[in-house]
């Protein structure tokens, strides 16, 4: 019964390993979507001039979960409310952090882009997404390199921990 639950322990901390090791697998590919959907919105801004509540159907059409969810949410919002944009942005957010693996930076810029959403003409609302894209381009090359530098040091440190612990208990 004792290594049944030693194993048990094992393969649980294994497993959490394995789990830190998917969300820094997802991070710089959910970065990646959330910069695609920025260019997208700035070229239905700036080229089509179409409004936002358009531009977020087209985002949702071309853009893969969970960042479709995202846009589609924003839209359902606008459909429904006559709330200030950005309480309607803000709330987005929370709920896209909780599906994806992006984190506290990511909020921050996505955040600080929605405050301007909307506010500003054609050339200003430009230069606010290519500030917005800017930043995560910078957020992606830390998501990479945290990836290459702790993927595999997850799943090994899982697996260890469980090992130590049971040794421990022994």
């Amino acid at each position: 019964m004792m290594w049944v639950g030693a194993l048990l322990l094992i393969g649980t901390t294994t497993w959490m390993g394995f789990e830190w090791s998917s969300r820094l697998e997802k991070r710089p590919r959910h970065i990646r979507q959330l910069k695609n959907a920025l260019q997208i919105l700035e070229a239905e801004m700036i080229y089509s001039q179409s409004p936002l509540k358009d531009a977020f159907v087209v985002i949702s059409k071309q853009v893969p979960e969970p960042t479709r969810t995202f846009f589609v949410g924003l839209d359902d919002f606008l459909n429904d409310n006559n709330k200030d944009l950005y309480v309607i942005w803000k709330s987005s957010v929370d709920r896209l952090m909780e599906v994806s693996s992006l984190e506290r930076n990511e909020k921050e810029i996505l955040l600080q882009f929605g405050r301007t959403l909307g506010q500003h003409d054609f050339v200003q609302q430009q230069k606010h997404i290519q500030l917005a894209v800017g930043h995560l381009d910078r957020e992606l090359e830390e998501a990479r390199d945290n990836y290459f530098k702790y993927s595999k040091m997850a799943k090994s440190l899982g697996f260890l921990c469980g090992v130590f612990i049971v040794l421990l208990l022994i």
